[in-house]
């Protein structure tokens, strides 16, 4: 499902302007990129700020509606206020169906319940990256990618190379040479704390029953030169 937003050109410019178009409900912002020149627009704050809550609209091509006429585009900044939650500026590129585009994506971490290192080892889903860059074409563009961590033991990290990546779509850090981490499981320290406790534990019942085994024949070596 696409998203649609709605905005208007806006013809006044500079800061009195805009705090003027903050003041009534409306947030500036401007569009760019492509064949056409850049066009400053204003949107309805209230309307934006709930569709800035979907995680789609920070990661999708959304249909921008321009007095009438629509336009694929990308939403590439946003400015909020310091301690309001307002917004105070957002720019948006055009799309061109016929370039690859560059674009951080959040990922969706599954099965990390089955995980052995979380399953029989006892550990926690560390996540490394939370958000991945990748390039591809606009009509390959995925809202999201999935990592699966299944096999995922506490020796072992996930890193880049393993995602399996949609049909059409790349990851510049791999093809620069970086391979990065994904995610990985670490054993929380009250965990290790008690196996490391079983551990010492375990290594001392041999020397307990030795020591013990030696009191009782030293006890019996008494016992005997007494009665003699």
């Amino acid at each position: 499902m696409q998203i649609e937003i709605s905005a208007n050109k806006r013809v006044l410019q500079g800061k009195g302007a805009s705090r003027r178009l903050r003041g009534s409900g409306k947030v500036p912002g401007i569009i760019y990129g492509g064949e056409t020149q850049a066009q400053s627009i204003e949107l309805d704050h209230n309307n934006l700020y709930h569709k800035l809550k979907l995680e789609a609209f920070h990661a999708s091509i959304l249909s921008l509606d321009l007095d009438g006429k629509r336009e694929q585009v990308l939403l590439r900044d946003l400015q909020m206020h310091p301690f309001r939650l307002q917004i105070q500026h957002i720019d948006f590129q055009r799309v061109d169906q016929n370039k690859k585009i560059h674009m951080k994506v959040p990922l969706h971490f599954i099965n990390a319940d089955i995980a052995p290192g979380v399953k029989v080892s006892g550990g926690i889903v560390s996540h490394i990256l939370s958000e991945l860059e990748i390039s591809c074409l606009p009509k390959d563009l995925p809202e999201f990618i999935s990592v699966d961590l299944s096999n995922l033991t506490v020796i072992n990290s996930l890193h880049l190379s393993d995602l399996g990546l949609p049909k059409g779509v790349e990851i510049p850090s791999l093809i620069r040479g970086e391979n990065l981490p994904v995610a990985t499981i670490i054993i929380p320290r009250a965990v290790a704390a008690e196996e490391a406790s079983a551990v010492v534990a375990a290594a001392d019942i041999p020397t307990t029953v030795q020591k013990k085994d030696a009191d009782v024949k030293e006890a019996d070596k008494k016992d005997s030169g007494k009665k003699k």
